[in-house]
């Protein structure tokens, strides 16, 4: 007799637990088959809203909206078991009140089946994020370079070097103390980094940040090498998937054009031409 296996899924209060103790792995995903690759080796995948640009081929994360985030979300839902699925807000969805914070994240979740949601921002938003976790949504933060905000910020620019390394240290430690389960940290000088993940009682996320941290996430598409429009400095890729798929639909081109694809083993005979190899055959 079998008896069903059940996975138990990570929650937000697992990967909190997880301050200082064995790296947590991150990746993104938009689609159930790369959800459920990734659900074999992270403990959280989030649905980032990079999908608008290795995905959808915007120039930036801007035009990003509310159903694009909640499609991807509900495939992605489909191929996890165990890691913890975050969606992230797109850009207009929590900016203009903790309300319409609240009526969005309570959309996303209730649609994706997502335990969490992903929002932008540090001092400024941390009223926000006391706001939704007061409220039983679980907010992972993300600060440092904030893509949503790459029009006023002017680039995607190192963050937290210098004396900007303050205003960086003050957002970690305003979205800590807002009840965040973690936080995301971008593009950070290294030091400023690890200052932070020492003087923070939550999970960070490194991203261009340092090994310090007590996790990493990068975007699946860039780590695959199949987003090949640009190569940030921090991304390492462990696979040249665009590379490949470029040859094989090279070679499958050739075939077609040279009638050599479909060959016999591809199509399929009528009935007749069938059952009379069969008599010949015995």
């Amino acid at each position: 007799m079998s008896v069903a296996v059940t996975v138990k899924a990570l929650m937000p209060a697992d990967i909190r637990a997880r301050k200082g103790n064995h790296p947590i792995v991150c990746l993104t995903a938009y689609t159930t088959p790369v959800a459920r690759l990734a659900d074999k080796h992270c403990d959280l995948v989030l649905v980032g809203d990079s999908v608008g640009m290795v995905v959808h081929g915007l120039p930036s994360t801007v035009g990003v909206s509310l159903d694009m985030m909640i499609m991807h979300g509900e495939a992605v839902r489909r191929g996890l078991d165990r890691a913890l699925m975050v969606v992230d807000m797109p850009f207009g969805t929590y900016e203009e009140s903790r309300e319409m914070a609240l009526r969005n994240a309570s959309t996303i979740m209730a649609r994706t089946g997502c335990a969490a949601v992903k929002l932008e921002g540090g001092e400024t938003m941390a009223d926000t994020i006391h706001f939704l976790t007061q409220r039983g949504i679980p907010v992972m933060a993300h600060i440092g370079l904030t893509p949503q905000s790459i029009n006023t910020l002017g680039g995607y620019k190192v963050q937290g070097r210098g004396r900007d390394a303050e205003r960086v240290e003050r957002d970690a430690r305003a979205v800590a103390q807002a009840g965040a389960f973690s936080v995301v940290l971008e593009k950070i000088a290294e030091t400023t980094a690890c200052k932070i993940t020492a003087a923070v009682e939550i999970p960070t996320i490194g991203i261009g940040a340092s090994a310090s941290c007590d996790g990493q996430i990068l975007v699946v598409d860039d780590m695959l090498g199949m987003f090949v429009e640009f190569r940030p400095k921090f991304v390492k890729r462990y696979a040249e998937i665009a590379k490949d798929a470029g040859q094989a639909m090279s070679a499958y081109a050739a075939e077609v054009r040279n009638r050599s694809f479909p060959g016999m083993e591809h199509v399929f005979a009528d009935a007749v031409a069938s059952t009379a190899k069969i008599a010949a055959q015995a």
